[in-house]
């Protein structure tokens, strides 16, 4: 299921996805494809065919496209059960015509994979075992049951029941490939929608949070010195009007007021600021911003910081202040908070080539049987009793890991899953940090502007 902010699940709304109009083509494309096969037949192979009947047939799709060309407006969405009809009268249409022109043995058959497939694409699972049932039990009606072709002087195409079997069996085995194959393609692809959608809405919101401080910042520098005039001023007031009471009343609610500006705006202004100075910032800081939110939520973070291998530089590196790098840890620090006992380890490293953020807890870990999955979209994991409760409100969809996993990506970083410990050793025998482990590393040179230019150029003012 979907957020309740975007609207109902996707089962509930994918077949709304497909217009009128596409159906509608390729019915033209059928139906053309149909009349040439009949008119070469009997006039280039001398086929004896039922040529009124079978016009008639193909009459009817070229009835039902032109009703449905004026009736309903172009940018028509079929519903579920709309899309089911359409697809359902292709199929009949198709299994009629087929029966009046040689049953199995007419090798236009396999053509009634084509609803099928559709409907794989398109429609809930119950729609496309339905019309596949219907399919299936349309040529086997059709292997016993249709007009034999006929030669011009009469003479019956007979095909062995060996082959007539065979094209029976691969018509059925094709319904049901077919149809699980384009299913499966089709909810990869809708899977990975989804979720890029839900990446980009969180990649927005958090940029909008990095606006919103930069506005908050600007703000606060342009008030400050009319606040402070108005503080001032109202100081002088106060003394000055000591006797009188109540316009000194009055001058210390302008001053109180003037003092809650402030500190309304002091404290907008911690979100963050958009400005040169802050566009990046030490390692650590940087990690304590995105780890923030989860610090109060009764489990312990622990930071670490320090270099490591051969570098001369001691002092940390400055890293980034992304909204996609932000976020990325942050949905990393919240999955191993969730899912932690007691403790979770945020251990920030550096070379001279190199920045790595290591994540780690000391839970379950990932389970073994989906650790070559894990980033996947709406990756579900059966789950036990103790998670249900340790986590109430989680899907288990993989979702967060994914959102995670694309930022970060897009900012350059390559990430690592893995488990801290064998999850066969007793509870003795684990180690602290027994659960999921995550490596997030970058090129140093990506993420980290060098000293000279962290501040970047001066910028002349506005109204200079």
């Amino acid at each position: 299921m979907l957020s309740p902010a975007l609207g109902p699940s996707r089962s509930e709304t994918r077949s709304d996805w497909v217009r009128l109009r596409t159906l509608i083509l390729l019915r033209w494309v059928a139906i053309v494809g149909q009349i040439v096969a009949i008119t070469v037949a009997h006039r280039v192979y001398g086929l004896d065919l039922p040529l009124e009947l079978c016009y008639l047939v193909v009459a009817t799709s070229i009835l039902a496209n032109l009703t449905a060309h004026f009736t309903f407006p172009v940018n028509k969405r079929l519903s579920e059960f709309e899309a089911l009809l359409t697809l359902m009268f292709d199929i009949a249409q198709l299994a009629l015509l087929l029966y009046l022109t040689g049953g199995l043995t007419n090798p236009f058959a396999l053509l009634i994979l084509v609803p099928v497939t559709i409907s794989a694409s398109i429609l809930q699972l119950r729609s496309t075992l339905f019309l596949g049932l219907v399919a299936i039990g349309l040529i086997t009606l059709l292997a016993f049951f249709h007009v034999p072709l006929r030669l011009a002087g009469g003479e019956v195409l007979a095909v062995p029941p060996l082959i007539e079997f065979g094209t029976w069996m691969g018509l059925v085995i094709g319904i049901v490939f077919l149809g699980i194959y384009s299913r499966r393609v089709a909810l990869e692809i809708r899977s990975m929608s989804d979720a890029l959608l839900a990446t980009q809405m969180a990649l927005a919101r958090e940029q909008k949070l990095t606006d919103l401080g930069g506005v908050v910042a600007a703000a606060a520098h342009e008030l400050g010195t009319p606040l402070a005039t108005i503080k001032l001023v109202s100081a002088e007031m106060v003394e000055e009007l000591a006797d009188r009471p109540d316009l000194r009343e009055d001058a210390e609610l302008i001053r109180s007021q003037a003092d809650r500006c402030r500190d309304i705006l002091r404290s907008m202004g911690r979100a963050g600021k958009d400005d040169l100075l802050l566009r990046s910032a030490p390692l650590a800081a940087v990690v304590r911003e995105a780890a923030e939110p989860h610090a109060a939520r009764g489990k312990t973070l622990q930071f670490t910081v320090a270099a490591t291998g051969e570098t001369d530089e001691a002092r940390q590196p400055e890293l980034l202040r992304a909204p996609e790098i932000i976020h990325g840890l942050r949905n990393l620090v919240q999955n191993a908070v969730d899912f932690a006992r007691a403790n979770v380890w945020v251990d920030a490293e550096w070379t001279d080539s190199e920045i790595v953020v290591r994540i780690s807890d000391d839970g379950e870990g990932f389970p073994p049987q989906v650790l070559g999955r894990i980033g996947d979209p709406y990756m579900r994991v059966r789950r036990s009793s103790q998670d249900a409760a340790q986590r109430p409100g989680y899907e288990g969809m993989g979702l967060g890991l994914f959102i995670a996993k694309t930022l970060l990506e897009r900012s350059g970083a390559s990430l690592r899953f893995s488990n801290g410990a064998d999850p066969f050793l007793t509870e003795a025998e684990r180690p602290p940090r027994s659960g999921a482990v995550v490596e997030v590393s970058w090129p140093r040179a990506l993420v980290s502007p060098e000293p000279a230019d962290a501040l970047g150029q001066n910028r002349p003012h506005p109204q200079s």
